[in-house]
């Protein structure tokens, strides 16, 4: 079948992705599995016990705690353009995620965490999910109507959408990247609106929005710990443009109520490093992707039409 899917251009067999964990307490590594493939965006079950990631098109389970790691393809039924913009619901039993084989553009469904008939959740597109609610009753995603960049909720029963914070016709500012807080106080964010792109966070009707991170770097998708202690971010260069494949960057990690942050990791990777909603249940860890491989120039995501024969296992 062919269908547009995200995949890295110039991918090829001698280049590998590594799921990974850290402790955020010891820095302690663990790889999960490394594959020829280009797995992205890990994010944990709620009981802890899979990671779920995306390659070329794709949705895999990746068990935890087996002897030997497997790969296993989670089956979306007609859906085969999925991209690094997948979550498991609070309670374990749905994954959202988002599909661009219907629209040609970005469209966020839901479907039981097995997998089956995924349940389109937002016809207006573009649209890219980021984070659940924590009663597990809406989402949160990132949006483009009508030309400009805005952060939206949608519950899951009136499939009503209402836009929470965005960009007026005067500016082009970008807003990205939301996601709960744990106590459903907050919801944090990504934003250039006072110039750099930085974290901020806002209440969930869009008020008291306030800076959180303030550089050197463009930092991108925060993701709120489970026990509302910490935030892991990805930190890019200064002055870095949009939020790229194929870059070094920094994972850095910061109080849940601002202040100075720190590196806990510096890979090779950007886009779909920590592009889902990462924390293991515990708050004690956090999944990264990160590639290795001959890249002598920075790798580059796009969506183009490819043929997609993929069994599980």
């Amino acid at each position: 079948m062919e269908v547009r899917t995200p995949v890295i251009d110039n991918w090829h067999a001698a280049m590998h992705s590594l799921i990974e964990t850290v402790d955020i307490e010891t820095g302690e590594v663990s790889c999960l599995i490394k594959a020829n493939l280009p797995l992205q965006a890990p994010g944990w079950t709620q009981d802890g016990t899979a990671i779920i990631a995306n390659a070329q098109g794709r949705l895999y389970r990746i068990p935890v705690n087996e002897a030997r790691t497997s790969l296993e393809l989670i089956h979306a039924e007609g859906c085969f353009s999925s991209n690094n913009d997948h979550g498991v619901s609070p309670d374990g039993t749905l994954l959202a995620f988002t599909d661009m084989t219907r629209f040609g553009k970005s469209a966020i469904y839901v479907m039981p965490l097995s997998g089956g008939l995924p349940d389109l959740l937002t016809e207006q597109v573009p649209s890219w999910f980021h984070g659940w609610a924590p009663d597990g009753q809406s989402i949160v995603y990132t949006a483009n109507r009508r030309g400009l960049w805005c952060i939206a909720r949608t519950h899951l029963d009136t499939r009503q959408e209402e836009l929470v914070i965005h960009a007026v016709p005067s500016s082009d500012h970008h807003y990205d990247s939301p996601e709960y807080t744990p106590d459903g106080e907050w919801i944090w964010f990504n934003s250039d609106r006072a110039g750099g792109m930085a974290l901020w966070r806002m209440r969930p009707d869009g008020r008291e929005a306030e800076q959180m991170s303030f550089g050197p770097g463009a930092d991108w998708f925060p993701h709120p710990s489970p026990d509302g202690e910490h935030v892991v971010y990805l930190s890019y260069p200064q002055g870095t443009r949009g939020h790229p494949f194929g870059r070094d960057v920094e994972l850095r990690l910061m109080p849940a109520t601002g202040g100075p942050s720190r590196m806990v990791r510096k890979v090779y990777g950007g886009q779909g490093t920590i592009n889902a909603p990462c924390w293991s249940p515990d708050g004690k860890r956090f999944a990264f992707a990160r590639f290795d491989g001959p890249m002598n120039e920075p790798l580059r995501m796009v969506h183009q039409a490819k043929t997609i024969n993929v069994t599980g296992g």
